[in-house]
């Protein structure tokens, strides 16, 4: 039964990460592409949170690694942008877990202008240029849908007992 239970568990775990890359490559209008959240930051933060001993920054950097070839940047950027999220998330875990939703939604915007100042930077390393309505939108929007995608997942974890 436990056994059983650990199956599904993955599967849930592997979904959501799955569902959240295809959401960060699906084709999206021009006039779109600037409000798309950073939805594997989203999944990342989450499972950080509520199973840290499940989803750590192996997981992490394997999805990173997965969305940098996925995007077609630079190998290693979104990862080495996500495993700094993760492993604030992971150090603080026991902290934020606490915390209100709204307080929550601060360090999840936070955590955001982390993950967008790294690509940034590393982006500028490479002499590459993106508006600032393209950069920092996704940081906003990302923050907003934190509330909304925290009870989503939450549903999903209790639904299908992972834990």
């Amino acid at each position: 039964m436990i056994d059983t239970v650990r199956r599904r568990a993955n599967w849930v775990i592997v979904v959501t990460y799955l569902l959240c890359l295809l959401l960060s490559v699906w084709p999206v209008p021009s006039w779109a592409e600037p409000y798309r959240p950073a939805w594997v930051v989203l999944a990342t933060v989450y499972w950080c949170l509520f199973l840290p001993h499940r989803v750590g920054l192996l997981v992490t950097f394997s999805v990173g690694i997965l969305l940098d070839t996925l995007t077609g940047s630079l190998l290693g950027e979104h990862a080495l942008a996500l495993l700094l999220v993760a492993w604030v998330t992971l150090k603080l875990h026991l902290q934020i877990r606490v915390y209100p939703w709204w307080q929550q939604t601060l360090v999840v915007f936070g955590l955001m202008l982390l993950y967008s100042f790294v690509l940034f930077w590393v982006d500028g390393m490479l002499g590459y240029t993106q508006g600032v309505l393209l950069r920092w939108m996704p940081v906003l929007i990302t923050a907003l849908l934190w509330p909304w995608i925290m009870q989503l997942i939450n549903m999903l974890q209790q639904r299908y007992q992972v834990s």
